[in-house]
């Protein structure tokens, strides 16, 4: 179910209205489940989490729709490579488990460098995680860039035609 009213905010959604960042929290399987009323699949981002070989962990923030390309995704954040952090790793590197990982949860923990694809620049609004499975945040990308102290960066795999 897209847009049902919820009662309770999850903790992403506290610190952002704490620090009066506008977003909308709505209940959302990514996967699955219908989109609220205007928005597209490639409006959804997921945030992963990967390891470079020189600056530890990582975070890369791209639509649902696309694939992460890792090569650019070294090459911006200062690494040689770059490999998604292992699932029985992640919860204790990020403090999320696979599916609730967000940037904004993950930035009031840690101090990792935050990639966001410019493709977001183009959207008003995008949709990411809010921190548990199922639960979302409609946001203004350069506002959650911002917040979280992202980059944005030429990050996606370049579409095989």
């Amino acid at each position: 179910m897209a847009k049902k009213a919820k009662s309770k905010k999850t903790l992403v959604e506290q610190i952002l209205a704490k620090a009066g960042v506008s977003h909308i929290g709505i209940e959302l399987n990514a996967l699955e489940g219908e989109l609220p009323q205007g928005y597209e699949k490639f409006q959804i981002f997921k945030t992963l989490a990967l390891i470079g070989d020189k600056t530890g962990p990582i975070i890369g923030i791209l639509p649902i729709t696309e694939h992460l390309a890792e090569k650019k995704l070294a090459k911006v954040s200062g690494n040689k490579k770059v490999s998604m952090i292992p699932q029985k790793d992640l919860e204790k590197t990020t403090g999320y488990i696979h599916g609730a990982n967000n940037p904004v949860g993950i930035r009031q923990k840690h101090n990792y460098p935050i990639f966001i694809d410019e493709t977001s620049l183009n959207l008003d609004k995008i949709i990411v995680s809010a921190g548990e499975v199922g639960h979302s945040i409609i946001i203004d990308p350069q506002e959650l860039a911002t917040f979280v102290k992202a980059k944005f960066a030429d990050i996606l795999e370049a579409n095989k035609s």
